[in-house]
C-alpha cells in the first residue's frame, strides 16, 4: 500500500530547492511552492506543484514545510517576519534544509516549538546533482519522534542520519564543508604543484587515485580543475559563508580552528578577485594566479 500523499511547502527553489521539490512532486505529494523571484518557482506548475505569491500563503494548511533559503536570517526573516510561523497549524513540522549556524537553527526550533511547531534542521550535502537523482545525504539535528516524522520526505530526496539534537545537523554540515573546502585546496595546491615542476597534472591525478590520497574531491573536483570546467555546482561565495559560519560556531564553543580560518581567508581573497560566482573548485583559479600560471 503506497504512502499517504502529504501536503508539502518547499520555500525557495533555487539550485537546490527546484530539483528537490519536483521530487517531491513526482512522489505524489501535494507541493505548495514559494520564492522570492516567483519565475524561479513556476516551472513546478508544470510537475503539479501549486505556486503562491507569498510564504506564508504556501504554507497555510501543510503537515510540512521545507526551507532552501540563502542563509540564517534569511531563514528568521521568512519564519518571524513574513509570517510563515504565524500560517503554520499547530503540530506541523519545519524542516530547515539551509546551511546556517547551529546557533540560529537552535533559536529557531525553540521559538517555533513556543507556537507547538516541530523543528527540523537538516542541511544536505550532494549538489544539483545530488537533488535531481534523490542521492543527497542529510544530516538532520531535532527530535527522534519528528526525524521519523519526516522520512517520508527523506526517502525522495537522499539518505539521512540523525546526528544528534536540534542545531547538530548543522554542525554535521560544518564538519562536511570543512572537509570539502579544505579538500578542495588542497587537491588544486598539490596539481598546481605538480605543474609548476614540470610534472603532467593528468597524470599525476591518475597515478596517487587509489592510494590514500584519493577521494571524491580529487575524482570530481580535480577533474573540473583538469578541465578548467568551474561552471557553479556549489558556489564559492557558499563555500565563503559556510567557512565564516564554521569560524563562528568555533569561537562560540571556544575551539581553535587554524586550517579553516586560513581556507576562510583564501576563499575570501578569491571573492575579492572576481570568482565568487564559479564553482568551490574555483579556488584552482585563485592559487594559479598567486603563482603566475594561466
Amino acid at each position: 500500500m503506497p504512502p499517504t500523499p502529504l501536503r508539502i511547502a518547499v520555500l525557495g527553489t533555487g539550485m537546490m530547492g527546484l530539483p528537490m521539490a519536483r521530487r517531491l512532486c513526482l512522489a505524489g505529494h501535494e507541493v505548495h511552492a514559494w520564492n522570492r523571484t516567483r519565475a524561479r518557482a513556476q516551472p513546478l506548475v508544470s510537475d503539479g506543484a501549486q505556486v503562491h505569491d507569498t510564504a506564508a500563503q504556501a504554507v497555510a494548511g501543510v503537515d510540512i514545510a521545507i526551507s532552501l533559503l540563502e542563509n540564517g536570517s534569511v531563514v528568521e526573516d521568512v519564519l518571524f517576519s513574513q509570517g510563515v510561523a504565524a500560517a503554520m497549524r499547530d503540530a506541523s513540522l519545519f524542516i530547515d534544509m539551509a546551511s546556517i549556524q547551529p546557533s540560529e537553527a537552535r533559536d529557531h526550533a525553540a521559538r517555533l516549538g513556543e507556537r507547538g511547531i516541530a523543528h527540523l534542521d537538516a542541511p544536505v550535502s550532494g549538489g544539483t546533482v545530488g537533488a535531481e537523482t534523490g542521492t543527497l545525504a542529510i544530516m538532520a539535528g531535532g527530535r527522534p519522534v519528528d526525524f521519523e516524522r519526516a522520512q517520508a520526505v527523506f526517502r525522495e530526496l537522499g539518505r539521512a542520519t540523525h546526528v544528534g539534537p536540534h542545531g547538530a545537523g548543522q554542525l554535521a554540515k560544518l564538519a562536511n564543508q570543512m572537509i570539502v573546502g579544505i579538500t578542495i585546496g588542497a587537491v588544486a595546491e598539490a596539481l598546481l604543484l605538480a605543474a609548476k615542476g614540470g610534472a603532467d597534472m593528468a597524470k599525476v591525478r591518475e597515478a596517487i587515485a587509489g592510494g590514500f590520497a584519493d577521494s571524491r574531491i580529487l575524482q570530481l573536483h580535480g577533474q573540473r580543475m583538469l578541465d578548467r570546467d568551474f561552471s557553479p555546482r556549489g558556489r564559492m561565495t557558499v563555500q565563503l559563508k559556510d567557512m565564516r559560519n564554521a569560524l563562528a560556531t568555533a569561537a562560540e564553543i571556544g575551539f581553535d580552528a587554524p586550517i579553516t580560518g586560513l581556507f576562510e581567508q583564501l576563499y575570501a581573497d578569491s571573492v575579492a578577485h572576481g570568482l565568487g560566482d564559479l564553482d568551490h573548485s574555483g579556488l584552482f583559479v585563485e592559487l594559479a594566479s598567486r603563482n603566475a600560471m594561466a
